[in-house]
């Protein structure tokens, strides 16, 4: 149906391999390979983290809420603009989500002014999504959340292998929450990382990971363990070892893979740059390198977008909507959400253009002139 999808799987062989050597090693629930995967991830990212491989990027940021002790009575300030995730599971475990605006119709990250006026008595907590791919000003919001006491938990869904001056995404909050989803840079179906840099957040962690107990199947399996104790309530969030494998060889390809969508994302904005009244966010973006995990653009007020996506949908081009306003569903409406400006703009004109590493220069001459078309 597509002549050009919105995103494409980067697999090869390599996958076909490494989940086959699972399949005949006998043994697909969380073990060996898991541990692998959790080892090279943390090197990945540097800064003595801990990582915990758990079952979805939703799953990482729940526990994330859980291993913070956040719930009634506290608040928790998210963005306007990410997937509904993030303010699930702060509803999910109690507490009221609070939000705040983008920055700019030219940087979609939470503002850190933003954040600092919405800060009460209640609040205990700030989730950051490092839209896109491009790394929040994280300067500023680590500061206000030192000055208030507040836990920091980056949502780096978008933005593995991105770095803020050199640092890795990932590595600035008390907790950070990895997809792997099919769509992301690093795709293995369903699956997600807890990491921290906290040793007492990645005890809890890992028991949150696994009902509570202090010894895991594989332990028994390998004669380290004859039973467990459950110290604390706990969930069954695991991995399993399909995925895990997946996980190392994707790790692996995830550097060049970025490079990839860099490059490609450079032809888009050279070949749409010159469209009267369309904004491409996040082109002069300092101190940052992005992990380009979507091409995301805001059309011109006067367009009607679901005609451009039908117009697309003709010419054989898949495109998407990152994201919708919270307000818009069913069961947000009646929650009195704070206004905000800025981040419902960009949800009511936002449009996401195909954009995965085996896409090609062509592919996007060709998405960027059918767009031109469609435009006018």
């Amino acid at each position: 149906m597509w002549k050009i999808q919105l995103f494409k799987l980067n697999y090869d062989d390599r996958e076909v391999k490494a989940v086959a050597d699972v399949v005949k090693s006998g043994w697909i629930t969380m073990g060996e390979r898991t541990i692998e995967f959790e080892k090279k991830f943390g090197d990945f990212l540097g800064k003595d983290v801990k990582c915990t491989a758990v079952s979805n990027g939703t799953a990482a940021l729940h526990m994330a809420l859980l291993a913070l002790e956040i719930g009634i009575g506290d608040e928790v300030l998210i963005p306007s603009l990410t997937f509904v995730a993030d303010i699930n599971v702060v509803k999910m475990v109690g507490a009221a989500p609070v939000l705040a605006d983008s920055t700019s119709f030219e940087d979609w990250n939470i503002n850190p002014t933003e954040i600092e006026k919405k800060i009460t008595d209640r609040t205990k907590a700030v989730i950051v999504v490092h839209y896109a791919g491009y790394p929040c000003n994280m300067d500023a919001i680590m500061k206000i959340c030192r000055e208030h006491n507040l836990f920091l938990i980056e949502d780096v869904a978008h933005a593995i292998g991105a770095e803020y001056k050199g640092q890795k995404c990932g590595t600035f909050g008390d907790v950070a929450a990895f997809s792997f989803f099919t769509n992301k840079n690093l795709s293995v179906g369903e699956g997600g990382m807890y990491v921290t840099r906290l040793d007492e957040l990645d005890k809890k962690g890992k028991h949150l990971r696994s009902h509570g107990m202090t010894t895991l199947t594989l332990d028994r399996h390998q004669g380290r363990a004859i039973s467990y104790d459950v110290v604390q309530p706990g969930l069954n969030y695991r991995i399993d070892e399909m995925r895990a494998a997946l996980g190392i060889v994707q790790l692996e390809k995830l550097p060049n893979a970025n490079k990839q969508r860099e490059l490609l994302t450079n032809a888009y904005i050279q070949q749409l740059s010159d469209i009267n009244g369309l904004v491409i966010p996040f082109v002069n973006h300092p101190d940052c390198t992005s992990s380009y995990h979507i091409f995301p653009i805001l059309l011109p007020k006067s367009i009607d977008r679901l005609s451009v996506v039908g117009l697309l949908k003709d010419a054989g081009i898949q495109s998407s909507i990152h994201y919708p306003a919270f307000n818009e569903f069913s069961a947000y409406k009646k929650e009195g959400l704070l206004c905000t400006p800025i981040a419902n703009e960009i949800s009511r004109r936002e449009l996401t253009l195909p954009l995965y590493p085996t896409m090609t220069l062509d592919d996007v001459r060709f998405v960027a002139d059918a767009l031109k078309e469609i435009l006018g």
